[in-house]
């Protein structure tokens, strides 16, 4: 499957961005999905993941703020972000794979788009 993010841009602490990953395989709804981040010098981390039966998950640093939704309809994932904070600047990268034990581990995934650049400023 061929994964492709957009809906990145720079917007100010408090303001809001909604992601999209658009999938290309027919099977989308095969597919569990999720999204990933990676700030500048750091690691890549657990943003959100939603399963094929529209379970959630997300990381305690997002959880209240960012939604994470699908679209079977359309093979689109959602990222909505909410209150966004500086520190939530990064590069975002969606993510999928058909099974796996852990949503959160980015080395279960076996497919990733090319990301899109947020960038929140103070």
């Amino acid at each position: 499957v061929q994964l492709q993010a957009s809906g990145g841009g720079l917007v100010q602490a408090g303001g809001s961005l909604r992601l999209s990953c658009a999938a290309s395989s027919r099977t989308f709804t095969s597919y569990a999905m999720a999204w990933f981040r990676q700030a500048p010098g750091k690691e890549r981390e657990f943003v959100a993941a939603i399963s094929r039966n529209y379970n959630t998950y997300y990381a305690d640093s997002v959880k209240g703020r960012f939604t994470i939704s699908r679209d079977n309809a359309k093979n689109t994932v959602y990222l909505q972000m909410n209150s966004l904070k500086p520190e939530d600047t990064a590069v975002y990268y969606c993510a999928a794979r058909m099974s796996g034990v852990s949503f959160t581990r980015a080395a279960e995934y076996g497919y990733w788009g090319q990301g899109t650049l947020v960038t929140v400023s103070s």
